[in-house]
């Protein structure tokens, strides 16, 4: 195991990113960014043991700054996904945070993926770890609590990637954190010819800018149940049956995972390469996104079309501060959030 660091280009104002590389016996590796804390590649092997990307991202620090900071590979945070009308009340007091998707506030607005974290780094036997740390001041972007937040990614032997969470604010606040990297295992243009499996028997309806309505749909008979694997080209051909795929012209939804604690959320395959991501976590719901507003250039000059790469965030439920019925995203004073989210790579 190693890690190497290396400058991953300049910001507007002078300040170099840096890059982290962290390669396994394998040779596998992954690579990490101090700006957003991020995912920036992932190179596993195919079925024939080449090595090969399977992450969306860019070559220099550059891309993700422009524009406020693309999440693209990012830690989300203070509350990842939507605050319906941007606005809360915690303790009897109102709130107001970013409006900045329509009326609603998305991804903590400015928030933890347009910032520079500081970086540590760790070389361990089986596993190589960065942990990134930042301190979010009361205050930004409208939250209470100056909020202190670490998140540790492992690179291990076996070609996991292992991510951990944790967070303290000195005052009651929110918490949502998860990232948002997009995978596309096969290394072509799109991800419709991946098959998806989602430990899922229930999805959050929404209205039409995805705020959750408080209730939660059975999944059976539609193209959203994906407790056996789905080819997503397949899923898509019957977005009639669930209307909200044809107005977002994709996937976008929140699934509620079954059971509890650290557990199988889901299984992404891909039939031309071989390769297979399990991802496992503590957290109640995971997110999938299929990259429907992609048309950009990134790794290596390639386009990336839409649908070129597929999120799979682990989480709460969507503005779920607004519904009793879910799992509370309230950080009380003091206390500590912690999660593990675990995506591990192989072959078939």
């Amino acid at each position: 195991m190693s890690v190497s660091i290396s400058s991953f280009g300049k910001a507007a104002d002078g300040r170099v990113a840096t890059l982290y590389t962290l390669k396994n016996k394998s040779g596998a590796y992954i690579t990490l960014c101090d700006f957003g804390a991020r995912v920036v590649s992932i190179y596993v092997p195919d079925r024939s043991g080449a090595l090969g990307e399977v992450n969306i991202g860019f070559d220099d620090v550059a891309p993700y700054i422009a524009h406020g900071g693309p999440s693209i590979g990012a830690s989300i945070g203070r509350v990842g996904n939507r605050i319906g009308g941007a606005r809360f009340t915690l303790n009897g007091t109102e709130y107001k945070v970013p409006m900045n998707d329509g009326a609603n506030s998305l991804h903590g607005g400015e928030g933890f993926h347009t910032r520079w974290w500081s970086a540590e780094c760790h070389e361990k036997e089986d596993a190589d770890l960065v942990t990134f740390h930042y301190v979010s001041a009361d205050g930004e972007e409208g939250y209470p609590g100056k909020m202190d937040v670490e998140v540790t990614y492992a690179w291990t032997d076996k070609n996991e990637m292992c991510i951990d969470y944790h967070a303290v604010s000195d005052e009651d606040t929110l918490c949502n954190l998860t990232n948002h990297a997009y995978f596309n295992l096969s290394g072509e243009d799109n991800i419709l010819d991946h098959t998806l499996q989602i430990n899922a028997s229930l999805i959050t309806a929404t209205d039409e800018a995805l705020i959750p309505t408080g209730e939660e749909l059975d999944v059976t008979g539609l193209p959203v149940d994906f407790r056996r694997p789905l080819r997503i080209r397949d899923g898509m051909a019957r977005a009639a049956e669930y209307p909200l795929m044809v107005v977002k012209n994709g996937y976008d939804f929140n699934f509620r995972v079954d059971g509890e604690g650290m557990r199988l959320h889901a299984i992404l395959r891909s039939p031309a390469s071989g390769r297979v991501m399990h991802v496992c976590s503590t957290e109640p719901c995971i997110q999938l996104y299929t990259g429907q507003h992609f048309n950009t250039t990134g790794h290596n000059g390639r386009h990336y079309p839409v649908m070129a790469g597929l999120a799979l965030e682990t989480q709460h439920h969507p503005d779920a501060i607004h519904h009793e019925n879910f799992p509370s995203v309230v950080l009380k004073a003091g206390e500590v959030f912690s999660s593990q989210t675990v995506y591990s790579f192989g072959v078939e």
